[in-house]
């Protein structure tokens, strides 16, 4: 692992100055929809402007191979929160309207101890702004007592929708990635006297559906309108794209693209800017992701796994970004290059409020806690190895390979990840990769064999909570 000698020494000058805690640290967890961490200054970036975003990521920690073990909403958010990959907590996809609101709605992570609840049994005051799409929507549950959110899962639009507040359904007429903000900074003002834990889970950028066909129309519209835009490849339409053909390389969604990232990123320095007029910077833990990655035309790909026929595995689906800051306690300016899942997010988290104990020991989580990185040390050991599976589709990526299979008969894909990154060139079945290909294979089932709970392991007739998107 990577990480500055710099950040190190730093890290040990703030354990001898920082004086005794009075109480825990507040988390701030801002999680966003479908943005893949190349959208970010901080991760390369040339067009796109997130000042905030960057800022907190010079202020503390960036993850530079962070990683989502699945492609879409529902999973990645139920996998933040518990730990546990889809064949554990069964969402293996986006969640039916039926199961958020109506007769059959119920709350998916139910039988499981999730982050809200962990902290609320510690002391803290949880509340949520913004999207949930883990059922029962109208209902605060999962340890939170604030609850502000969609009564959907998918986005229309981010002007005129539907928002739940106080238990009911309304209309909200403005920019809602503006409202998430707002109720989250309103929940902080309301508890800065007792340890708090905020959910911020905006919506945005979403970038895919129909959204893709409308303009921006946010206050950085103007700023992108005619931009020649570096970091968007226009090349021609892989031949696995499955949706997405309608905004495929068009100026329209490179440019909305743009302005929700920027619009998000206005909400993050609101955010931190709250944190400091309260006095509560030195005491808050500000996590930044993304519930998984997003392609913007890179190998003629646009959107996420499910937009892909067979279900795809590139790494630009999967790479999140992941950011934490506390001036308190976490040295400024370091970047880890080790291979971390979102996965391991609660058990890293939980280690570095000094609530390791808490976390459930069943079902048990494939997640390590990094959480000795945030302090500018190392974990004792580290495997940089992490697995990923929607659905039909597993795949497990190392240092130097990934190998993605589809039960039961593939395709099948092998990339030598440092010669190949951009996923060229297939050597699945290419003479002297069958040890490479039958290690590789061996270890993801094993995997898979520990930790997959028989009535979610699809691979073996195990059931999804979430519609099946493709056999």
């Amino acid at each position: 692992m990577k990480i500055r000698r710099a950040c190190f020494f730093a890290a040990l000058i703030l354990s001898i100055a920082a004086p005794g805690a009075a109480r825990p640290p507040n988390l701030v967890f801002i999680l966003t929809d479908n943005q893949g961490a190349w959208t970010l200054g901080c991760y390369g970036n040339p067009d796109i402007r997130t000042p905030h975003i960057d800022g907190l990521a010079a202020q503390g920690v960036r993850f530079t191979r962070a990683l989502s073990s699945n492609p879409v909403c529902s999973p990645t958010r139920a996998t933040f929160l518990t730990g546990l990959m889809p064949s554990q907590h069964g969402v293996h996809s986006f969640l039916d309207p039926k199961f958020m609101m109506g007769p059959e709605a119920y709350n998916t992570l139910r039988e499981f101890t999730s982050l809200g609840e962990i902290l609320r049994d510690a002391g803290y005051v949880c509340g949520l702004s913004g999207k949930w799409h883990l059922g029962a929507n109208l209902t605060p549950s999962e340890g939170f007592s604030y609850w502000v959110t969609k009564p959907d899962g998918h986005t229309k639009e981010f002007y005129d929708q539907e928002v739940i507040e106080d238990g009911k359904v309304r209309k909200e007429a403005g920019y809602t990635t503006d409202l998430w903000t707002r109720k989250g900074i309103e929940f902080i003002e309301r508890n800065q006297d007792r340890p708090f834990f905020l959910f911020l889970a905006y919506n945005g950028p979403y970038v895919l559906g129909q959204l893709m066909q409308n303009p921006p129309r946010n206050r950085h519209a103007d700023h992108y309108r005619g931009v020649q835009f570096k970091s968007f490849p226009v090349e021609s339409i892989h031949p696995w794209q499955f949706a997405n053909k309608g905004f495929h390389n068009t100026r329209n969604a490179m440019e909305r693209t743009a302005a929700e990232v920027s619009g998000v990123d206005d909400g993050v320095g609101d955010v931190l800017a709250a944190l400091r007029r309260l006095g509560l910077e030195n005491d808050t833990l500000v996590a930044y992701s993304s519930d998984q990655g997003w392609m913007g035309g890179q190998n003629g790909m646009w959107g996420m796994g499910d937009h892909f026929r067979p279900i795809g595995a590139h790494e630009l689906m999967m790479q999140i970004p992941l950011i934490f800051r506390h001036p308190a306690r976490i040295p400024a300016g370091c970047t880890s290059d080790l291979l971390v899942s979102n996965y391991d997010f609660l058990p890293s988290v939980l280690g570095y409020l000094g609530l390791g104990d808490r976390m459930p020991r069943g079902p048990r989580s494939p997640g390590r806690d990094f959480s000795a990185v945030l302090a500018g040390g190392m974990p004792d050991a580290w495997d940089n190895t992490v697995y990923y599976e929607m659905e039909t589709v597993r795949a497990i990526r190392t240092d130097g390979w990934k190998y993605v299979a589809r039960f039961p008969s593939g395709p099948f894909e092998l990339y030598d990840m440092r010669k190949d990154p951009r996923e060229r060139f297939n050597l699945y079945g290419q003479p002297g990769m069958e040890e490479t290909r039958a290690g590789l294979a061996g270890r993801l089932d094993a995997f898979f064999a520990e930790h997959a709970d028989p009535q979610y392991d699809i691979w073996k007739g195990g059931r999804s909570k979430a519609k099946r998107h493709a056999e």
